[in-house]
């Protein structure tokens, strides 16, 4: 209670949730232009709220932007922990940095079997920490934490990482064709991802919200939108098959014409 956590909003919020539910205090550091993390302003509030913990997810929820090496560092040079949730980086360019934890006693690395290999029901997750830290961790850790059933479907997962792969690589290349596809609609403004989504800003007078009924209401097509002051005017479009990529496209084609 009373510790300080740093959040760059937006981004996953269940940092800032579990914060408030253990009585610790969350000082948000709002992302830049572009969803770029504010470093510099991060590594003051570090300094001047004397943080514990900071919180990075990277790609970031609900962009898909990754943060990089060098903005990372900064942080590890902080005075405090740096936890790196990388929930979706198998769908990423970048490669995990679960590595750097043997050379940082200060970092941690969050993963999860819920994104690239759709276990989400099941919550199996897992963390990479520094040996000195397991010891303290392992005195607090409940003794059924991972039912059976998600034992067995993550150890499933593990005996079939080519089959994985071979899906992500289908969604990743899905991920570009549907990316540039965005870029024909009129009132969308797509960001780069790095993820299984595609965050789009709505412009031309379409709001967020029209948008997301006029798919669902019309077209049968489910997508995300956001009413949060940051993320106000924005839907998220997670990335499919080409057949459901083709549906959207004739929804959005169909709206872009009607305007």
């Amino acid at each position: 209670p009373g510790d300080v956590i740093i959040d760059p909003p937006p981004t996953f919020t269940m940092y800032a949730f579990d914060a408030d539910v253990n009585a610790a205090k969350t000082v948000e550091v709002p992302r830049l232009e572009g969803f770029r993390i504010d470093i510099d302003s991060v590594c003051k509030a570090v300094l001047e709220h004397k943080a514990k913990i900071v919180f990075v997810t990277s790609p970031n929820n609900p962009d898909g932007s990754v943060i990089t090496d060098e903005d990372l560092k900064k942080l590890l040079d902080l005075p405090c922990l740096v936890v790196l949730d990388e929930a979706y980086i198998e769908f990423a360019e970048a490669e995990s940095r679960s590595s750097w934890v043997l050379e940082r006693e200060n970092m941690i690395v969050f993963r999860t079997f819920s994104k690239s290999a759709g276990l989400a029901g099941l919550r199996v997750g897992y963390g990479i920490f520094p040996s000195e830290m397991v010891t303290y961790l392992w005195r607090a850790k409940q003794p059924y934490n991972v039912s059976a059933a998600a034992e067995v479907a993550a150890c499933t997962a593990l005996e079939n990482v080519d089959y994985m792969n071979t899906i992500r690589d289908t969604l990743v290349k899905e991920r570009g064709a549907l990316m540039a596809k965005l870029e024909s609609i009129s009132f969308l403004e797509p960001f780069e991802s790095q993820s299984n989504f595609i965050l789009c800003k709505v412009s031309k007078g379409m709001e967020a919200q029209v948008v997301k009924e006029r798919l669902q209401n019309d077209h049968g097509v489910m997508v995300r939108h956001y009413n949060k002051p940051l993320l106000k005017g924005y839907i998220r479009i997670s990335v499919g098959t080409p057949q459901q990529t083709e549906t959207l496209m004739t929804a959005l084609t169909a709206i872009d014409d009607s305007l």
